[in-house]
């Protein structure tokens, strides 16, 4: 007898085969059988008009802390995630002397977006070694199968305290501490190393992540383990100083695949040719034999923001004004001419990498404080601007202060043109990821990538066949990072799948919960047209709410492919 049979369901095998109407038997979480299954089952299914592929395969998430005190990684399994990757962009928890915790939640806070008081009494700090790590991951018993990066500023942090977020140079001690803290982790079942050497990453109290003002000289060294191992992948954040150039030396170095994450590469109208270069830089790199790619957001680059908390904008040097400043002061600040002309100084000519260009009509305000105010939700900041008589610049910091800093703003920064971002997720340098689940919280949650790219990219737009987007959010993914037998529906494979409506499949609109410990609050979605997610086989969310399970059905990922 099988444990479920799923009948009658359109099956996609995730390589980009056209689906088939067929059963599906998994029996001790596996599928033992695809086609018209005769036996019985403890539980059966009918899915008649629905469609049934691999679960969606995450490869950039920020869960390490979460995971700490949820093992549901919410709301990732509601949205057809079975398998993720955390500790992206070299961010995360693990290993961390007890000594620097703090230091580390601190900032984690800022460039994750994440509240502090909740990270500071919900870590369950049970390690302080990555192995540790590990092992407490395989006691909580998460609901998703879960693989983790070791990370620079985590590394960073681990060896020099504070000082990782002041000192350039480490001494050569400290650097050697740092390659045997990754050695370490490579051994315990690290997926590869992560870093960041983007601008847009600042750290508690405006120092900056430790990683970003590393040398190329300390990245190449950390990256020259996975080399030594001849395991795990290369992770990246880029800014100006992590070309795709840069990436190549990496991979070169170390011999192991090379992932690019910036806004560099995503479409933007300003400067429209820029986001191709990046992608056909990249398969030049392939064809020479350095495996270098891009992780590639399908979502426009939204942020939900208050000038209180002003994560968007704070890479323009004129905001380094109002850092470690009360609201009080910050006002003021705002209200200083001298401020706003800085500001302007900065949108004539911004940094490589910054999100805000200054383009006023892809800013709007989301939610006023002020009734009197209310009439003005959902205008940009340029229409704003019209309306007040004013350049639109001051009427967004007069609205701002008016309200306290509590009015809520919307932007779209980056990947809002269909036109321009559908090349760039059919280049073939491209990795279909960028979710971010886990991260930035109060600002936005892109979680539901997957759910959004069936809806808008394959239903909405045609731009791809069903079958070929499912191969990109499943067996492309894990094959790209090395993750053996996920993101396919095969006789043998792990029984990672998601039941749905083609016709219905989507994304609900951000809703606001605060249910972080201690009470902060977070932006999260829910799935629509999900009808079932399965993890190896165990049902851990029904379409409507997730399953109460004594212990989660996921495994923590350690084995990857050469």
């Amino acid at each position: 007898m099988f444990d479920l049979i799923i009948r009658n369901a359109q099956v996609f095998d995730g390589l980009g085969n056209p689906g088939v109407r067929a059963d599906v038997a998994v029996k001790q979480g596996v599928v033992a059988e695809i086609g018209a299954v005769t036996g019985s089952a403890k539980q059966e299914i009918d899915a008649k008009g629905l469609s049934l592929m691999p679960g969606i395969v995450d490869l950039h998430t920020h869960f390490d802390a979460q995971v700490t005190w949820d093992r549901t990684m919410s709301p990732s399994p509601a949205l057809g995630v079975t398998s993720f990757v955390m500790g992206n962009c070299g961010f995360g928890i693990a290993p961390c002397p007890a000594p620097q915790r703090e230091t580390m939640v601190k900032n984690l806070s800022v460039v994750e977006g994440m509240d502090l008081t909740s990270l500071l009494t919900g870590v369950n700090w049970g390690f302080e070694t990555f192995k540790e790590y590990m092992d407490q991951l395989r006691d909580i018993k998460p609901y998703l199968n879960t693989a983790v990066f070791v990370g620079h500023s985590v590394v960073r942090t681990a060896v020099m305290g504070e000082a990782g977020s002041e000192k350039v140079e480490p001494s050569p001690q400290e650097l050697e501490a740092m390659c045997q803290l990754v050695r370490e982790a490579m051994a315990a079942g690290s997926i590869g190393f992560a870093s960041s050497f983007s601008p847009n990453h600042s750290g508690y109290g405006g120092r900056p992540m430790p990683s970003t003002i590393a040398s190329e000289q300390e990245l190449l060294a950390l990256t020259g383990v996975l080399g030594e191992t001849n395991k795990g992948v290369f992770m990246m954040a880029t800014g100006s100083r992590a070309t795709p150039e840069v990436m190549e030396k990496v991979a070169i170095n170390s011999g192991r695949p090379a992932f690019i994450s910036t806004v560099l590469s995503m479409y933007n109208p300003a400067n429209p040719d820029l986001a191709i270069t990046y992608y056909d830089k990249t398969a030049e790199m392939r064809a020479r034999g350095n495996e270098v790619y891009i992780l590639t957001s399908c979502q426009p680059l939204s942020f939900d923001f208050t000038l209180a908390e002003p994560y968007p904008l704070i890479s323009h040097s004129a905001f380094d004004a109002i850092k470690n400043k009360s609201a009080d002061e910050i006002k003021k600040v705002y209200m200083d001419p001298a401020f706003r002309n800085a500001l302007r100084e900065n949108l004539k000519n911004p940094k490589t990498g910054i999100l805000f260009l200054g383009d006023w009509k892809y800013l709007e305000v989301g939610e006023t404080a002020l009734a009197e105010h209310a009439e003005l939700e959902g205008l940009t900041i340029e229409a704003l601007g019209a309306k007040w008589g004013k350049d639109p610049l001051d009427a967004f910091f007069d609205l701002s202060v008016k309200e306290n800093l509590e009015t809520h703003f919307t932007g779209k920064f980056f990947n809002h043109i269909d036109e321009g971002v559908a090349p760039l997720l059919k280049h073939p340098s491209a990795v279909v990821t960028l979710s971010d689940a886990g991260a930035h919280l109060i600002y936005m949650c892109d979680a539901a990538f997957g759910l959004h790219f069936l809806s808008h990219w394959v239903r909405e737009t045609g731009y791809f066949s069903l079958e070929h987007g499912i191969r990109l959010l499943t067996s492309e993914a894990a094959d790209r990072f090395k993750i053996p037998n996920r993101g396919r529906l095969l006789v043998g494979s792990p029984a990672d799948m998601l039941l749905f409506d083609p016709a219905t499949v989507g994304k609900s609109k951000v809703a606001t919960l605060n249910d972080l410990p201690g009470g902060g609050s977070r932006k999260v979605r829910s799935g629509l047209g999900i009808h079932g997610v399965w993890v190896n086989g165990c049902l851990v969310h029904d379409g409507k709410d997730y399953v109460d399970l004594e212990q989660g059905p996921g495994h923590v990922l350690d084995r990857f492919d050469h």
